[in-house]
């Protein structure tokens, strides 16, 4: 694969957790393994959104998550992502050591199907409301917030089921910016004190 190709320019965001997996179940479709890069040309990297949600699904994924060193992986992901999101980057850029971690497809394959048994059920539950907390300025507050997420992640490692909670934050803050759901970035919010708030008594 040739990782200085330039990513696709012609995708707009997905809007839903039913595009997206859409999107990246044909990631890297003709590699034996499927590579981060593949997985984010696969969305487009014109959206911050898709990265976060992405980084929740596959930290609070049984099949995935639970992987040693897969929610320290996602944090580095997470943190990039926000640091970038506060900076005004309008293109995601992550480092060629990053783009380049794998997974097998047949565990991709079957972390997709696992996640698309809800997918469409969230969907219609997702709505716009309350925009203001999930539009611009809004997505600044949002993106510290990650970003603490995001540097918290590796010592919840030492914290059991403090990574899904983690996961679970991330994954609703993606799918709050993806459709404008100021309900859900107030959840997130409420998830991430109550996680963070763990992981503290946890390492005490």
């Amino acid at each position: 694969m040739d990782h200085d190709r330039p990513a696709p320019r012609h995708q707009s965001s997905p809007r839903n957790l039913t595009t997206l997996l859409e999107r990246v179940r044909h990631a890297g479709r003709h590699d034996t393994d499927v590579s981060l890069e593949a997985i984010l040309d696969a969305v487009g990297r014109r959206s911050f959104a898709p990265f976060l949600l992405i980084a929740g699904l596959i930290t609070l994924a049984p099949l995935v998550g639970d992987i040693p060193g897969v929610p320290t992986l996602m944090a580095s992901l997470v943190v990039l992502t926000a640091a970038q999101l506060l900076l005004g980057r309008r293109h995601l850029w992550l480092p060629r050591c990053l783009l380049r971690r794998r997974v097998s497809r047949r565990r991709f394959v079957r972390l997709i199907i696992w996640l698309e048994t809800p997918a469409g059920w969230i969907d219609r539950l997702l709505r716009a409301r309350l925009v203001r907390l999930a539009r611009p300025p809004a997505h600044l507050p949002v993106a510290l917030v990650c970003l603490l997420i995001g540097l918290a992640m590796p010592p919840m490692e030492l914290v059991p089921f403090t990574a899904n909670g983690a996961g679970l934050a991330l994954t609703l803050f993606g799918l709050a910016l993806l459709a404008e759901d100021g309900l859900l970035i107030l959840m997130a919010y409420a998830l991430t004190i109550g996680t963070l708030a763990l992981v503290v008594v946890g390492l005490l």
